[in-house]
């Protein structure tokens, strides 16, 4: 249970920086990666191997999600500070040349002057009230020089960290399937019959006809289930890491509606089951690859479409968080995740996730039942 804790602190805790020191945002993001590291060592040996390492592959998407954004901030901040140099570039050579002769002439010097007495307590005067602005020009020039320099020696020492994560990520999820694959734990309500299947894939041309037929092959053979998660509508959390791309009703560049949602995702991103479900299907259909249609409460279906990987067998009653699959895709270069060039595109969520939810036979809007006003 420690170990479970530990972990679970890892993946909830949120980063105290503030958005505007980039530096301290990526080197909080390598903290996460190095804790996500000691969470999959220590996973080997949770009670609930499965959950551990869900919750380390999530703790290692979070970090390296946060170290991606904190470099292309320092990226972006570091080019924004030698902007500001270059543009200075005059007043900071004029300014280091008055701070050059005041360092080096000597003080009894610097007090004479032409004009005599009255003029060197003039000048006096002036170099009194110039003496602190340049004192705070010098100290800022001084904090963005070292600024500038912290930034690139971050970047420098970002790539090893970068390639530690991904790699660390990598094993959790080899280690993740096979852990799923082992579980013999989980309960099941009916087995399913690859026969019976087969001839509804093969009858149906589409989503929603699949998924009709699915739900009248209940009949007896199906244990009924008690769970009601009404309550918690519009506060259930998507099943993966995502942007909101499409809505309900939103016409695609094809023109083509659909009842549901699309989430734009990063390459293989763990998806998860949104509360406690039945696996009713999950393998591949028609032409939208792979699909894990979920069962979380009589009449009920949550159906998730566009998976590479799908984790798990039909009947099984998994618990909330459960992972059911991957998205699909490659894990990115170092070269791209530190490339600012793609920012704010969607470039580096290049994988989509369609999410419909099924209440009796017909679709519903799934913003009904899914909290989706933040970003993954």
């Amino acid at each position: 249970m420690r170990v479970l804790a530990a972990i679970c602190c890892l993946v909830c805790a949120v980063p105290a920086f503030a958005l505007d020191d980039p530096a301290q945002a990526a080197r909080s993001a390598a903290t996460q990666l190095e804790e996500a590291a000691i969470a999959l060592h220590e996973a080997s040996s949770a009670r609930d191997r499965v959950r551990a390492l869900t919750l380390t592959v999530q703790a290692y998407e979070s970090g390296l999600t946060a170290m991606r954004d904190g470099l292309r901030q320092a990226t972006l901040r570091e080019s924004q500070l030698q902007r500001q140099l270059e543009a200075r570039e005059a007043e900071i050579a004029e300014l280091l040349g008055i701070l050059q002769i005041i360092g080096g002439a000597p003080a009894p010097v610097l007090m004479v002057h032409p004009n005599g007495p009255q003029g060197s307590a003039r000048a006096g005067m002036m170099l009194a009230d110039v003496a602190p602005a340049l004192n705070a020009r010098a100290a800022q020039l001084r904090r963005d020089l070292e600024e500038v320099q912290t930034l690139r020696l971050l970047q420098q020492s970002a790539a090893r960290t970068l390639e530690q994560g991904l790699k660390g990520v990598q094993g959790a999820r080899a280690e993740l399937s096979q852990a799923v694959a082992d579980r013999t734990d989980l309960p099941r309500r009916f087995t399913e019959d690859p026969v019976r299947t087969a001839i509804l894939i093969s009858s149906t041309e589409t989503l929603e006809g699949f998924a009709s037929g699915l739900g009248n092959m209940a009949g007896d053979e199906i244990a009924p289930i008690s769970s009601d998660i009404n309550a918690r509508k519009g506060q259930i959390p998507l099943p993966v890491q995502g942007v909101l791309l499409r809505r309900a009703g939103q016409a695609d560049a094809a023109g083509i509606t659909r009842p549901g949602i699309l989430l734009a995702t990063r390459p293989r991103a763990l998806v998860t089951s949104p509360t406690p479900a039945t696996i009713r299907y999950l393998g591949p259909l028609l032409d939208l690859g792979n699909v894990v249609i979920l069962e979380p409460q009589a009449d009920t279906l949550f159906v998730l479409s566009g998976l590479s990987e799908v984790y798990g067998e039909a009947g099984l009653v998994i618990p909330e968080g459960a992972p059911v699959g991957l998205m699909g895709g490659e894990d990115p270069e170092i070269g791209t995740i530190l490339s600012t060039s793609g920012e704010g595109t969607g470039t580096d969520r290049p994988e989509t996730l369609y999410i419909e939810v099924r209440e009796g036979s017909a679709p519903v809007d799934p913003e009904i039942w899914f909290r989706t006003d933040k970003d993954g």
